[in-house]
């Protein structure tokens, strides 16, 4: 896990993807790659998750592939065998935790609440997914929650876009955000790779320029 934290913290953006055909996920880890982020979260809300997940881990072993939307046991077994490198999971799903830790698989719980914080801090994790973000009060909301945990550290997700993600990155306790805007599905779809390779970048640069802090 502490290899991945170093890796968020390098990356500060997650891009987090939505495929609805494997055959778009060499080149679509190849768009990221070139836009300067070596690392995508592959969501498991399409049939073709783990064929992708197996297809980048083949095609790009330089790009750090995770699973995303792990909502089971099984998916996080599937997403184990296709060769993901890391599990993100929407809520606080215990059973899905224990599996990845008993596994050794890095695993990124979703948490809105002090409580589920305290869950993910009672099985040793340290890193958290802060879900949905906008939707539950943005950067305001997060701060306040955070407060009482100065060493956990969180990849807020959702509503995350250009426009805002300098003002996550400045909250001292986050690490990286995730985003799905860099890949939208359409673009995918379309094959604007160039297109998704140019807003990486973009990404890139923005948070570059952002000062985190309290790493």
């Amino acid at each position: 896990m502490n290899e991945l934290l170093n890796h968020l913290r390098d990356w500060k953006i997650l891009p987090v993807i939505v495929l609805d055909d494997a055959r778009h996920a060499a080149p679509l880890a190849r768009a990221l790659i070139d836009g300067g982020l070596p690392c995508a979260e592959i969501t498991f809300r399409t049939s073709a998750a783990a064929e992708a997940i197996a297809a980048i881990a083949a095609a790009h072993p330089e790009l750090h592939v995770g699973a995303g939307t792990v909502l089971t046991t099984q998916q996080a077994a599937n997403a184990c065998d296709a060769g993901a490198r890391f599990v993100v999971t929407p809520g606080y799903n215990p059973a899905v935790v224990d599996y990845c830790l008993e596994r050794g698989m890095p695993v990124i719980p979703g948490v809105c609440t002090p409580s589920e914080i305290d869950g993910a801090l009672h099985r040793g994790l340290e890193v958290v997914k802060f879900f949905p973000a906008e939707a539950m009060g943005g950067v305001r909301f997060l701060e306040a929650v955070a407060a009482p945990y100065a060493h956990v550290r969180f990849v807020p997700t959702g509503g995350i876009t250009a426009s805002n993600l300098v003002d996550y990155l400045a909250v001292p306790q986050v690490v990286a955000c995730g985003g799905s805007w860099l890949a939208p599905r359409a673009w995918i779809a379309a094959g604007e790779f160039d297109r998704i390779s140019e807003e990486t970048r973009a990404a890139v640069r923005i948070a570059a320029a952002a000062k985190t802090k309290g790493e």
